[in-house]
């Protein structure tokens, strides 16, 4: 099986950086391994409460790169389990093709995760790639979704300034062309912070990219889902996710202003907030 990372080294460098920002995160937590669909998943367990939140990041993120969201969770009073996707740069194994293109087998990683690690039921809050994941899960310990810019329900769409700003992060590796794509993701005005672009640029340097995720398709059994994207997706914008959703979920789209791709980066308080009942966000409510 081929390694997402190109080279050994660029393996530890990637694996370093995740440990260092896991070990200066001021949130106590625990870390675990865990085996699921045959294949190591390191896990990140912090915080306490009634509900436990399974957060599932998109691509070329991972737990150590998602610590604000998963900050904001634990100060709400949630039970937060973040999982490092398997094929992606991170602390899991970094096999490429483990599913083979398909998102079911991702579903099903994903639910054996949940059940050797949450006895009780979960709510699962999905980013991009994340959400499609989230989305093909059948676990009976799923008892509702949150749904941010969900990949899998709708092409996504992709700019010249997307395309021009990816070929320079991929080709040219360097700072400024992660902030330049990253800022393609935020908001118009919003600024990526440090630690994000110094992601960024190792995963150029040191992985090879992998591919859309293809079409989601939900499991039958119904699930309480709440689905959101930001009012500036570049990939996903509401004009082209919100026929998707209802035709897909039978769900209704709603749009977070001032927030890009990055929604879990922009108003990571906001997204704790929509778990605080199964439903929709209270009528009136914002994202600040």
């Amino acid at each position: 099986m081929e390694s997402i990372y190109r080279s050994a080294t660029g393996e530890e460098l990637i694996r370093r950086w995740c440990l260092d920002r896991l070990a200066a995160w001021p949130v106590a937590h625990e870390r675990r391994t865990v085996t699921a669909r045959g294949v190591p998943t390191h896990v990140v367990l912090a915080g306490s409460g009634a509900t436990t939140v399974v957060f599932v990041p998109g691509t070329n993120f991972n737990a150590a790169a998602s610590l604000p969201l998963a900050t904001a969770l634990v100060a709400a009073g949630h039970r937060v389990l973040l999982v490092d996707v398997p094929g992606q740069p991170g602390l899991s194994s970094g096999d490429r093709g483990l599913s083979g293109g398909r998102l079911s087998w991702y579903g099903a990683w994903l639910s054996e995760v949940i059940e050797k690690v949450s006895p009780e039921p979960v709510a699962v809050m999905g980013h991009s790639f994340g959400a499609a994941i989230a989305l093909s899960g059948d676990s009976p310990r799923i008892d509702r979704l949150v749904l941010v810019s969900p990949a899998g329900l709708a092409r996504l769409r992709l700019t010249p300034a997307v395309l021009a700003a990816s070929a320079a992060w991929f080709l040219r590796p360097a700072p400024k062309h992660s902030a330049r794509l990253l800022r393609t993701m935020l908001a118009p005005g919003r600024t990526p912070r440090a630690e994000l672009v110094e992601w960024m640029t190792l995963v150029a340097r040191h992985t090879r990219s992998s591919g859309a995720p293809g079409a989601a398709t939900p499991p039958a059994r119904p699930i309480p889902r709440l689905v959101v994207t930001g009012e500036h997706d570049v990939f996903l914008p509401p004009r082209r996710l919100g026929p998707a959703v209802p035709a897909a979920l039978g769900a209704e789209l709603d749009v977070i202003p001032d927030a890009g791709h990055l929604v879990v980066e922009e108003h990571p308080a906001y997204l704790a907030s929509l778990l605080e009942a199964p439903g929709r966000p209270t009528p009136g409510s914002t994202a600040p």
